[in-house]
């Protein structure tokens, strides 16, 4: 049997090295994917396979390549994505908005992520709907730190609902931050992440950054500050029109949540769908939407929410 034709495609070494991955994981994700042969002989990718085949896989390495050239890393997650970008026909998504981080700047890792970053820096009120895993809070906090390390605000405050406390945090031991703190960990453990810890408690104690509850957000007025809203889902329609309402002069706003997984007693009162409903296309506001494919956790993530989305759609209780 004839060897199958083949491509190659002239890389450098940091890119043929990233789309090989550690053990040539990378490459055979690839190669499971579009049913090809991923070579790195030096120089550059040698794609086998038949011409369609290789066309599609071909995008993907080079969207890949441009990840790696840029100086980012790439991760299986990234190799997903691209992934699902070649087959998709989706734009690529390099030369989109970034965020902040310590490691340098966070790139967006599909295209639903690269219009998220674009609205969030054309726009004063952003709402990033969708599943968990898509990036909708990191994404929104590393922008926010991007503004405030450019000093473009003054302040980041982040803010979501304790419901699992009920807002009723007299009732938990310890003083207001050991209160509030195990219901902002994820927040905190991002600004971690995107500005370090050092960083991060410098300006926390010079108040530039604020992690707090919906509750004790009422009757504020946030001027030139970033605010996200993050498990917006869990807020009332009320606590959505306050918080929304706090917003001051120079100040921008990012809500994020996931419709679906709305913990209130009554979900019919959760305050993010409302409003969407009524502020999208409002001037000033964007809409964001993410779907499972957007998943950039654990590869079982992605498939845990399609298997939940298949269930809610079939009414499977």
């Amino acid at each position: 049997m004839s060897a199958k034709p083949s491509d190659f495609l002239p890389l450098s070494d940091a890119a043929a090295r990233a789309i090989a991955g550690d053990r040539g994981r990378h490459a055979a994700l690839i190669e499971d994917a579009f049913r090809v042969l991923i070579e790195t002989p030096g120089g550059g990718v040698s794609i086998g396979g038949d011409p369609k085949d290789r066309q599609v896989a071909r995008r993907a390495v080079t969207l890949l390549a441009e990840r790696a050239d840029a100086g980012d890393d790439v991760s299986e997650a990234d190799v997903r994505v691209a992934i699902n970008e070649a087959r998709s026909g989706g734009p690529g998504v390099q030369n989109a908005a970034r965020g902040a981080s310590r490691r340098g700047p966070v790139g967006p890792k599909t295209a639903a992520q690269a219009r998220y970053l674009e609205a969030l820096g054309s726009h004063e009120l952003v709402f990033g709907l969708g599943p968990a895993g898509t990036g909708k809070t990191f994404l929104a906090v590393a922008h926010g730190a991007g503004l405030l390390l450019r000093g473009e605000v003054e302040r980041l405050v982040i803010t979501r609902p304790a419901v699992e406390a009920g807002e009723r945090l007299g009732f938990l031991p310890g003083d207001l931050t050991e209160k509030v703190d195990p219901y902002m960990a994820p927040v905190w453990e991002a600004l971690t992440d995107i500005i370090g810890p050092e960083q991060l408690r410098r300006r926390r104690d010079k108040g530039e950054i604020e992690v707090a509850p919906i509750a004790f957000m009422r009757g504020r007025t946030l001027s030139r500050a970033f605010v996200i809203v993050d498990e917006a889902q869990n807020t009332s329609r009320l606590q959505m029109k306050m918080v929304l309402t706090r917003l001051g002069e120079r100040a921008r706003m990012a809500v994020t949540g996931d419709p679906s997984q709305v913990d209130l007693m009554n979900s019919a009162d959760s305050g993010l769908a409302h409003a969407v409903s009524i502020l999208e296309g409002v001037e000033g506001v964007a809409v964001a939407r993410f779907s499972s494919s957007d998943v950039v956790r654990h590869p079982l993530v992605e498939r845990i929410v399609k298997a939940y989305d298949a269930a809610a759609s079939g009414g499977v209780r």
